[in-house]
């Protein structure tokens, strides 16, 4: 299937463009600038007072359900920093789909000419500093989440198969990686007699449900940051938010 052509490589129909972009000055051509093209646009959220607080509250269930897990208490406190940091953006995304959290997006706005002509340029260069989310990316994560709704989990499925990505023995350094496999196994052994319990008839469901789970693994961590907490933390360091709610009493 072709993808459809591409509108940032049609000519500018603009004279003011033509004689004061700063683009021109610079010898660059149009298809150099902001990609009008329906999946590369920058999106936003539509509401993100509403959305951001809920998606805060899931945050901080998240991080509580995983501090309080005696297992997650006796590893050390180095494997703990890495797994929370390896595994907190699926578990968050986990969390989006028990406490049934939807959200919608629309175009981020673009300054006006006027205004990159008179910052020179500034405006430009902070949205390359700053990546914002795309509508084909927010789109993906949005059919995940879709797909995790579809199986309509009970709370027993949702505990064991957050216990099943949190302890994660493939994430790098970790000291205790043997007993973390082994807790890893627990989880996915818990969750499957739990399926076998509740689905006798659907016997292809453990399987299904693990191979879901993977695409919330893929979603880019920055992604769902940028999204969901950027309008409300601006630039702080997400990791050390975390860190922080960690070592909370």
């Amino acid at each position: 299937m072709e993808y459809e052509k591409c509108q940032c490589r049609e000519s500018q129909n603009a004279i003011l463009y033509t004689l004061l972009s700063r683009d021109r000055r610079e010898g660059r051509s149009p298809s150099q600038g902001r990609c009008l093209c329906q999946k590369r646009r920058t999106v936003c959220l539509q509401a993100p007072q509403v959305t951001c607080r809920a998606a805060s509250d899931v945050l901080v269930k998240t991080v509580s359900f995983v501090k309080n897990l005696p297992s997650f208490q006796l590893l050390p406190w180095e494997d703990q920093l890495l797994l929370l940091d390896g595994c907190w953006a699926p578990l968050f995304l986990l969390g989006l789909v028990q406490e049934m959290v939807t959200f919608e997006v629309i175009e981020t706005p673009a300054p006006s000419m006027l205004k990159r002509i008179l910052l020179d340029g500034q405006c430009e260069r902070q949205e390359l500093q700053r990546a914002q989310p795309t509508l084909a990316s927010v789109q993906r994560l949005q059919c995940s989440l879709n797909e995790f709704w579809s199986l309509d989990l009970s709370p027993k499925e949702y505990a064991y198969l957050k216990g099943a990505m949190l302890f994660n023995p493939d994430v790098p350094g970790l000291k205790a990686s043997a007993y973390i496999e082994s807790l890893q196994r627990e989880a996915q052994r818990a969750l499957q007699e739990v399926l076998a319990l509740f689905h006798l008839e659907d016997k292809d469901r453990f399987a299904r449900v693990l191979l879901i789970a993977s695409t919330l693994k893929s979603i880019p961590p920055p992604l769902i940051t940028d999204l969901f907490f950027q309008p409300v933390i601006g630039n702080t360091d997400i990791l050390q938010l975390l860190t922080e709610m960690l070592v909370m009493k």
